[in-house]
């Protein structure tokens, strides 16, 4: 069993809310990815990131979706890509990434709590 985290843990968790305003197969990925652009409002403007969720997306259905990024982890360079921000999903059956979204639309940049 993982230790127990605290509160404290889940704060330094930035987990902020953006909408998806560009997206692209991400050429040279090890395994099929997207890059994404990704609008996190005002305060953080727009951030890139990689997502392997071409099993149930395709990039002309990710604009204009909402969906949630953890924000202050360190970029990432994938296939010369530098991804910016962690874009969060889970596991269907089969282990393939269905994305994480509010069920309705909020402004983007709200943070998670």
């Amino acid at each position: 069993m993982e230790a127990t985290a605290t509160i404290e843990d889940f704060d330094r968790l930035d987990i902020r809310v953006g909408t998806v305003v560009d997206a692209q197969v991400l050429e040279g990925a090890r395994k099929p990815a997207y890059k994404l652009e990704i609008d996190l409002g005002p305060e953080l403007g727009i951030r890139r990131s990689s997502a392997q969720i071409t099993v149930h997306y395709t990039p002309d259905k990710l604009i204009g979706r909402q969906v949630l990024c953890v924000v202050n982890f360190p970029p990432r360079r994938i296939a010369g890509f530098e991804s910016q921000v962690l874009t969060l999903g889970l596991p269907d059956p089969e282990g393939a990434v269905v994305l994480i979204r509010p069920d309705f639309a909020v402004p983007n940049g709200g943070r998670m709590f």
